[in-house]
């Protein structure tokens, strides 16, 4: 009995079919945070902070802990999303869609199926158009920003740095990999678009789309090593439509000064001025980073 309810709640009893869950409606609410910082909180206070620093939404994870990392608890979540008044996402691991049943059920605004966590399911990501709420997913290239579109994903984050090291050479070499092949794409006559999509294993029809647009067809942010303004609006001059920011901007004396400056630098990252101004006074901010083999994490080499 607890098995046939299990099946159906995920074939369309508690979670509603893809009809009743448009795809483009789900892109339109990740469009609203275009052009703004996702920051990662672990506690209230902290969410208070972003939000008065003007981010975008809200990522809650789990304190830093050892072991397997998975989903918050949904109390923390629960508390957060009472406490601030922007959108709140939050993470669950790769292919647990019992993880994103529960996230979704306490009205989280946005879920992400994140390479961060420990993964549930190494073969299978989630069937994201069996949910109401609009997916993040994690790509390296543009082959796996493309499949994970067809899974549902309604925004893409370019994942660099899994760290937290606030190392930004991953980050910045998966943002040009993106960004070089669409450029590729885009010049590409229309008889080598069904080549192009064969060697970066992506739908067809979503790649055509793509030259069409001369973009990913979604919301696309990078994420991985922004600590700094400058870092920040580096990935939006490289093509990014904003940037998430990890918990570890709050390790440092003035953290709504740090998020403010770089909500600022995403706002106006052609601004030299802004720049410089949002820049000053953070010499902290460059405090704990190792450039050293080690600490770039090479995640999942396989293409799945």
């Amino acid at each position: 009995m607890a098995e046939d309810g299990a099946v159906t709640v995920y074939g369309g009893s508690a979670i509603t079919d893809a009809k009743k869950n448009p795809f483009s409606i789900k892109a339109g609410l990740a469009q609203m945070l275009r052009g703004g910082a996702i920051v990662e909180v672990s506690s209230v206070e902290q969410a208070k902070i972003a939000e008065a620093a003007g981010a975008c939404s809200i990522m809650v994870s789990e304190p830093s802990r050892p072991g397997i990392k998975r989903m918050p608890d949904p109390s923390l979540v629960k508390i957060v999303k009472r406490a601030v008044s922007v959108p709140v996402m939050s993470r669950v691991r790769v292919g647990h869609f019992v993880e994103a049943q529960i996230l979704e059920s306490i009205g989280l605004d946005y879920i992400d199926e994140s390479e961060v966590l420990g993964l549930a399911d190494e073969y299978n990501f989630i069937n994201k158009h069996n949910f109401r709420c609009p997916f993040v997913c994690g790509c390296r290239n543009l082959g796996e920003a493309l499949r994970r579109i067809r899974e549902g994903a309604a925004m893409i984050r370019i994942q660099g740095d899994l760290l937290n090291s606030g190392n930004i050479v991953e980050t910045v070499k998966n943002v040009r990999s993106l960004m070089g092949d669409i450029r590729i794409l885009n010049n590409m006559d229309e008889d080598e678009v069904f080549t192009f999509a064969k060697k970066i294993a992506a739908p067809y029809d979503l790649v055509a789309q793509t030259k069409q647009m001369g973009r990913l067809p979604v919301v696309q942010f990078a994420a991985g090593g922004v600590v700094t303004p400058a870092d920040a609006a580096l990935m939006m001059q490289l093509g990014c439509d904003g940037v998430f920011v990890g918990s570890e901007v709050f390790e440092c004396s003035d953290p709504y000064k740090k998020v403010r400056g770089i909500v600022q630098a995403v706002r106006h990252y052609n601004d030299p001025h802004v720049l410089v101004e949002s820049s000053c006074g953070l010499e902290d901010a460059m405090a704990g980073i190792d450039l050293s083999d080690d600490r770039i994490e090479q995640f999942g080499q396989s293409g799945v």
